[in-house]
């Protein structure tokens, strides 16, 4: 089955047409930026520009960075305030005129990684993170997706682990990848007391990079980059529309 993958992020809005028999994107991705706080409407109808880009006629599968509850948003750190509680299935599906289902942006790219990418075969505890303008975490188990692991909120200095360790914070601090490795390192040891993963994948807009920082972070676990980059977002939404995960 072929789905529309869209991958909802704090800076732009990415999509393709997936084969979710295996995990190849069937057309170059289309990245929409996304410069303000776009609205829920909005957002809509930039889901819809993507689709008539590729001409789709099929269903729709999207990652959002918050806790998703069915197809209801229920946090919105990174985006407009008016998505929490909204019914975002419900507004692409209305936009534009397909079926839709939606899951946590992390989760998305968890499930593609596990599925035919760098945690493919693990049987143990699987955490993905995910940096970008924020951090998703995803957390499997015997390759099973617990939902809405929201681990880029933990407290750290008395602000959101995120606003220290994203992608985006490095850049915003002016940190060397050494800096930013190193305390990356310390944040991912506390998820290790945690939730004792058995191995770790990284992903986000940052991943190609892992050379310039994985050396930095000291870790227990195994720590590997994800095999999809940062197109894992956009293959496991479509994986999502499926309705099997």
């Amino acid at each position: 089955m072929n789905i529309l993958g869209i991958d909802i992020g704090g800076s732009a809005v990415k999509g393709a047409p997936v084969d979710t028999r295996t995990g190849k994107l069937l057309a170059e991705r289309l990245r929409i930026e996304t410069p303000g706080k776009v609205s829920p409407q909005r957002m809509g109808e930039i889901v819809a520009s993507i689709a008539e880009h590729f001409r789709w006629r099929g269903r729709i599968g999207a990652g959002f960075p918050g806790v998703v509850q069915g197809s209801t948003i229920r946090t919105s750190a990174n985006l407009h305030e008016k998505f929490v509680d909204c019914d975002l299935g419900a507004i692409i599906e209305k936009a534009t005129r397909r079926r839709a289902r939606i899951i946590n942006d992390a989760d998305a790219a968890g499930v593609a990684e596990m599925r035919f990418g760098a945690g493919r075969g693990q049987k143990g505890a699987v955490l993905m993170l995910t940096l970008g303008t924020g951090v998703g975490s995803a957390l499997f188990w015997r390759g099973v997706l617990q939902p809405n692991t929201e681990m880029g909120h933990l407290p750290i200095r008395g602000k959101s682990a995120e606003k220290f360790i994203a992608a985006s914070a490095r850049r915003i601090r002016d940190l060397s990848w050494k800096e930013w490795g190193a305390e990356l390192g310390d944040y991912v040891r506390i998820l290790e007391k945690i939730l004792w993963p058995e191995l770790i994948i990284i992903g986000g807009g940052v991943s190609d990079k892992h050379r310039k920082f994985f050396k930095y972070m000291k870790t227990r676990a195994p720590l590997v980059p994800a095999e999809f980059f940062n197109d894992a977002g956009i293959v496991g939404a479509a994986l999502a529309g499926t309705g099997k995960v």
